[in-house]
């Protein structure tokens, strides 16, 4: 599709850049279908399970392309981000692989697991408050502190770049997929699999914010409550683009939902999945889509299954709400 190169900040060119730089450093991860699934969704299923790559989700893909893009000179000042969780392990993971030092922007209200994979990979933890804001403050001030080079947990080409390369893999897998579910949060997932989708098969529908489509530009809410810790951010100046132009349709879904989508994932995939990695399951079995006959060609769905990193305190509870 020649008409999106240039026209976002990541193509199918600097998607398979990524590839070549990151594919000894990132597993290929499996595809898993199952036939009770297929059965309750009356489709075919297609799970791409990037809650076992490293870091335990997606995000390791970007980081790895952003820390390994960087050259010497500005590598050797180190990485600084801000996340509640997947990005930030997956950036300290990267640094560490590279050698050098990451300092990861942490909100108090991160889960526990996730804060313990920063640690684990050696990322120095700064914390913050909760708020957007007080995250970007205290990331401004690691960066004049130790001119370490910044890296948005979504909304940068290398990052957009790193996760598109997830289309490359599944497609690749499964050529007959007709559609993508993907989690949306600051969109980072979603643009790069839309843009490298679209580009490998232009009929391919990407499906997955939903205030900003509606309203025709970014929207920011003042609070976000949802037992999917992951899905908390707000689209960047560099998602919001793809998502407004290459992204069908945005599906809502509730918590109740969600927890019942990982029930399933648990008992019938027997994959752990965290409740954003569920969230494309729970979409495709719910009512929104099911009835909408705007969906009823889509025969073949790949759903990205974006992480296992489970609070288990917090699981537990969530199970025994949603039982």
């Amino acid at each position: 599709m020649e008409e999106t190169k240039g026209k976002y900040a990541a193509d199918i060119s600097s998607i398979k850049e990524a590839h070549a730089r990151i594919k000894s450093l990132v597993h290929k991860t499996p595809l898993l279908s199952s036939t009770s699934l297929n059965a309750m969704s009356a489709r075919y299923l297609y799970f791409k399970c990037e809650c076992f790559q490293k870091g335990g989700a997606f995000k390791f893909r970007g980081a790895s392309n952003a820390v390994f893009s960087l050259n010497d000179e500005d590598a050797s000042k180190g990485v600084v981000t801000h996340s509640s969780g997947n990005h930030a392990a997956a950036l300290a993971l990267a640094a560490k692989l590279r050698g050098i030092p990451s300092y990861i922007v942490v909100p108090k209200n991160a889960p526990t697991c996730k804060v313990e994979n920063v640690k684990r990979y050696g990322g120095q933890i700064v914390w913050s408050e909760a708020s957007v804001q007080s995250r970007e403050e205290v990331a401004n001030k690691v960066w004049q502190e130790t001119g370490a080079i910044f890296i948005h947990p979504y909304n940068d080409a290398r990052i957009l770049s790193g996760q598109g390369t997830i289309s490359l893999e599944i497609l690749e897998q499964a050529p007959q997929i007709d559609t993508l579910v993907v989690p949306i949060s600051g969109g980072g997932l979603i643009s790069g699999i839309a843009l490298a989708a679209k580009s490998i098969n232009p009929a391919i529908r990407a499906d997955d914010a939903a205030q900003s489509k509606a309203a025709g530009r970014i929207i920011r809410l003042p609070e976000t409550n949802t037992i999917a810790d992951g899905l908390r951010a707000f689209l960047g100046d560099f998602t919001w683009p793809v998502v407004r132009d290459l992204v069908e349709d945005i599906i809502t879904v509730e918590d109740s939902e969600i927890i019942k989508a990982m029930k399933l994932c648990f008992e019938i995939l027997k994959v752990v999945v965290e409740p954003s990695g569920a969230i494309g399951l729970a979409a495709v079995l719910s009512d929104t889509f099911q009835k909408n006959p705007a969906w009823k060609d889509c025969n073949h769905i790949g759903i990205v299954v974006s992480g296992g990193n489970v609070d288990m305190a917090m699981l537990w509870d969530s199970l025994n709400k949603g039982s």
